[in-house]
């Protein structure tokens, strides 16, 4: 750290420079007027310790100057007499502290430079952390693939970054919706503000107004306190909400009206509060048949319209399939600290004529689980282990009717997602009166 001392005591000059000369860390250099240390802030100090009494100007003028030429230089006061209000003055403007020449003053010098030490490993480590999210995130290393698809994809995430339209990023369970939202935003003028995720899938309804705008204490059973809701912390930021498709409708025109109007109610309040951030929303159902089904507004569905990026599922996306796998791999054996270890052609061939249901976060558990599976260097077909058989593959397999095979398609889908009617139906996009229909007649 490097630290001038501005004192024109020449006895209590020595006394600051050495005691701030024990941390072999600090780089100290004495000044004894404010002019000669002006003519040198263009060595940029990381801290100042100014007295506040000098020849040639008063404190508060050279603080001022001081500030103007780089607010973020830390200046310490110190000062013969203890003046309540000056001090208040000062470390209003920007001080750091305000220190008088007392018994104590080494003690307390220390003390002050030991919690701006800490202080700036804080920013410090801050800002290595959000390089490594901003690296992280650019799309073109996060977002891996060379297929078509994942081209258009790449397109459309840089239209999206130059603008602040509302993304409405679509595509089926697994596709990495939420990797191409952190991309935008990380990749877009709000990089340094929050982003913020919400999940409304995993909002119970009765939360969800809670959670999106807030609530004041008292506001329901179990609200002890005040709680700052996701459109408040997102606030010059960006909000993600992930699967709005699964917002009830009687909540949707709370949202339009905070997405209008740009300001949110907290629940049990009556005081408005301005919100302004970016909205990313993602879903992997199709958001005009549920508007047409009478299950999500159509006004809401026009005001996130905005820039559609549609994700392909992986199934479509030709050879990155390999092209991921490798990389699963070599993020795993980092991970754990093992061997990298390759796939066979045969491996490659079995990887390829896989449909992945669920897209690349299965594909990412099979390929964890070749890599412990295998005993060599290679990963072989037999450590490749499918979750479920491919359905397709299942259902055709057998010289069935037509009823027959849609009877075998809901019994198959009714097994593996726990007998959920309702949900077996949302996926075949089917009626539950169908379901029950072809069960009881067989």
């Amino acid at each position: 750290m490097k630290v001038f001392v501005v004192e024109d005591d020449v006895w209590y000059s020595k006394l600051l420079v050495h005691t701030l000369s024990l941390n072999p860390d600090h780089e100290v250099t004495p000044f004894t007027d404010g002019k000669s240390l002006l003519d040198q802030l263009k060595q940029k100090p990381d801290l100042i310790t100014l007295d506040f009494r000098l020849p040639d100007y008063s404190g508060t003028e050279l603080f001022d100057k001081i500030k103007a030429f780089d607010p973020n230089i830390e200046i310490v006061i110190i000062s013969e007499q203890q003046d309540i209000e000056t001090a208040v003055s000062l470390l209003k403007r920007g001080a750091y502290d305000y220190l008088t020449k007392s018994e104590d003053i080494r003690d307390r010098l220390i003390h002050v430079m030991n919690q701006l030490g800490k202080n700036r490993e804080l920013v410090q480590r801050v800002e290595t952390l959000q390089e490594e999210v901003e690296r992280k995130y650019d799309f073109q290393s996060s977002i891996i693939g060379q297929s078509k698809g994942v081209k258009r994809v790449f397109k459309l995430i840089e239209k999206a970054v130059s603008t602040n339209l509302t993304v409405m990023i679509s595509g089926e369970t697994g596709t990495g919706k939420e990797v191409v939202a952190k991309a935008i935003h990380y990749n877009s003028p709000l990089s340094k503000k929050p982003f913020v995720p919400v999940n409304m899938s995993a909002i119970p309804k009765d939360l969800v107004e809670s959670e999106l705008f807030g609530h004041e204490k008292g506001a329901f059973t179990g609200a002890m306190g005040q709680r700052i809701g996701k459109f408040e912390q997102a606030h010059g930021g960006t909000i993600f909400l992930d699967e709005i498709g699964e917002m009830d409708i009687s909540l949707q025109a709370k949202l339009l009206r905070a997405l209008q109007e740009k300001e949110i109610t907290r629940v049990g309040g009556t005081q408005t509060v301005k919100v302004n951030s970016r909205v990313l929303v993602a879903t992997h159902r199709n958001l005009q048949e549920e508007v047409k089904n009478g299950n999500f507004r159509e006004d809401l569905y026009y005001r996130l319209f905005g820039l559609p990026i549609e994700l392909p599922p992986l199934r479509e996306r030709e050879k990155d399939v390999l092209i991921l796998a490798k990389h699963f791999a070599e993020s795993f054996a980092k991970e754990n600290k093992q061997a990298n270890k390759s796939f066979t052609k045969e491996a490659q061939q079995k990887l390829l004529n896989y449909s992945y249901p669920g897209n690349i976060r299965e594909l990412k558990a099979i390929v964890e689980l070749a890599m412990v599976m295998a005993d060599g260097s290679e990963i072989v077909p037999d450590d490749i282990t499918f979750a479920q058989r491919d359905v397709v593959t299942d259902v055709l397999s057998e010289d069935l009717t037509m009823k027959e095979y849609q009877l075998k398609i809901i019994r198959l889908y009714l097994k593996q997602n726990d007998d959920n009617i309702k949900l077996v139906a949302d996926k075949l996009d089917i009626g539950q009166s169908t379901i029950y229909r072809l069960l009881k007649e067989n």
